[in-house]
């Protein structure tokens, strides 16, 4: 395996840049499509923004497309309304920037299009830190996988969680992440490598007993990339 990074990325002016679902399942679909060193052909020719789509009906369209050369392995996602966070490591030459940036490119061209809108959608650069730590390693999938907890209850980020059990149920109702799939529950499988981390794990009851545990304690990684 090689070296971990944890990236954040941001919309311009902490601008929203996911409205509603349909953005959101344009990111995930952006997700698959884009990590694979094969040249893509128009990737909005074969997304239609105007139907409305399920997890389900995603996973079904990758089928024909799981023989993909990787450019890093996705180990953890998620998705807020004005940014996003990712867990990978990169397979080939470059491949962390290469990712990124057909990622955010992307995504913007889809957005401005859809929004009728011009220039920069996401923030000049993106911020990323490589994991150098195992404390800093444990813990940071949980960190990943609680961000949705923004909408829920800021006192998360200060350690303090009023209900531990009504923040992990909010959890488990959150759809734009790599959570469910890690918690046993199929949401968007075939986007992430999860078998590294599962085996750490010990599978998805292991997942689920270590992370509650975790929200229960609130022990945040050092170093991991904060919004400001």
């Amino acid at each position: 395996m090689s070296v971990l990074y944890h990236v954040m990325s941001r919309g311009v002016d902490k601008r929203t840049i996911f409205k509603e679902d349909r953005d959101y399942l344009r990111f995930i679909h952006d997700l698959f499509v884009f990590n694979d060193a094969n040249p893509n052909c128009n990737a909005n020719a074969r997304f239609n923004r105007h139907r409305q789509i399920e997890s389900t009906d995603i996973a079904s369209q990758y089928v024909i497309r799981e023989l993909r050369d990787l450019i890093v392995d996705l180990y953890a996602f998620c998705i807020m309304p004005n940014h996003y966070h990712l867990l990978l490591s990169p397979i080939k030459e470059d491949g962390l920037s290469q990712f990124l940036r057909k990622l955010n490119v992307g995504y913007s061209k889809y957005f401005n299009i859809k929004y009728e809108r011009k220039g920069a959608l996401f923030e000049s650069r993106f911020k990323r830190i490589e994991i150098t730590s195992e404390p800093h390693f444990i813990h940071l999938p949980y960190y990943i996988h609680s961000n949705p907890l923004d909408l829920f209850d800021h006192g998360w980020r200060k350690r303090e969680i009023a209900n531990p059990q009504d923040a992990w149920e909010f959890l488990m109702n959150y759809k734009w992440s790599s959570h469910l799939d890690y918690a046993g529950k199929k949401n968007f499988p075939l986007v992430t490598q999860r078998g590294f981390l599962a085996e750490i794990f010990n599978g998805s009851d292991g997942y689920q007993t270590m992370f509650r545990k975790w929200i229960e304690e609130m022990q945040m990684p050092s170093g991991a990339i904060t919004l400001e």
